[in-house]
């Protein structure tokens, strides 16, 4: 297990998470949520434990936006709201113990150390990105 920290752009919100070996790589999501709420083609993530994360610097002001998902259940997104960067999702159909980390904010995400290890909702990959990792149509197997 390792630690690495992560902040958002503006400082205002920092965090520390416990990552084990098999969580240290990104987890690309094509979905078009992600593309929504990112701007971008798809979001880095890795799915932990809650007690996993510890905001550090600024966590009694995390921002919450919830939508829901494809399950029906609720999705809560914590962010600064100052800059808006997510740092974590808490989807409830994981159950109350489990988030989605955005890893592409941590200091190895933004330098480039943390990789790929897979893509989820590839059906929504855009037709012109290529594939960087093991790839699920959606979600993979349970």
């Amino acid at each position: 297990m390792s630690t690495y920290n992560g902040k958002c752009h503006c400082g205002n919100v920092e965090w520390s998470a416990k990552l084990e070996k098999d969580q240290q790589g990104h987890i690309l999501c094509h979905c078009d949520t992600c593309k929504y709420l990112s701007g971008g083609t798809s979001t880095l993530n890795q799915i932990i434990p809650k007690s996993a994360l510890s905001i550090t610097k600024g966590g009694n002001n995390l921002g919450k936006y919830t939508y829901y998902g494809e399950s029906g259940k609720a999705v809560n997104c914590y962010y600064c709201p100052n800059c808006t960067c997510h740092v974590y999702h808490h989807q409830m159909v994981m159950g109350d113990d489990t988030i989605i980390l955005r890893t592409g904010l941590l200091a190895e995400g933004i330098n480039g150390t943390l990789k790929p290890a897979a893509e989820i909702f590839g059906k929504a990959r855009l037709p012109w990105q290529k594939e960087v990792a093991q790839t699920f149509e959606t979600l993979p197997p349970s």
